[in-house]
């Protein structure tokens, strides 16, 4: 009898939280779809409210808004892609050859005061009289 009763018992649990995850999973799919629908009127609202008035485009109805809304989605992504929230490794280095050269061409910036100080401005001075003269000789 014992035995028995541990088996029924056992039965009653396994059905009890199957019951329970198909309740979650009908609940997760009605949430979804409400939001899907949501989404859909706060699209139409949001056109309807801004774009007529903005770039004088035509009032949408639901399903053109939930139209539009699903092509930008093809044309810019589902965001699924490498973003910040990714766990892809990204392809690019940090420290890739092509920032190494631009950052060793600005650390000889740090010299440009100096330069300016001692030579720039006579240099400059010498390319005016140089414009100068050239500009004359037309």
């Amino acid at each position: 009898m014992e035995h028995n009763e541990r088996i029924k018992q056992s039965v009653e649990r396994n059905v009890e939280e199957g019951v329970k995850k198909v309740v979650k999973v009908f609940f997760f799919i009605i949430l979804g779809i409400g939001i899907a629908f949501l989404v859909g009127y706060i699209v139409m609202r949001l056109w309807n409210w801004l774009m007529p008035e903005l770039f004088g485009l035509p009032i949408v109805g639901y399903w053109q808004a939930v139209g539009i809304l699903l092509l930008a989605k093809i044309i810019f992504g589902f965001g699924g892609g490498d973003g910040p929230g990714s766990s892809k490794k990204s392809k690019k280095k940090s420290g890739s050859k092509k920032c190494g050269v631009i950052r060793n061409d600005f650390s000889d910036w740090k010299h440009y005061d100096e330069f300016w100080n001692e030579e720039g401005e006579i240099a400059f001075q010498n390319y005016l009289k140089r414009k100068e003269e050239k500009n004359q000789e037309y």
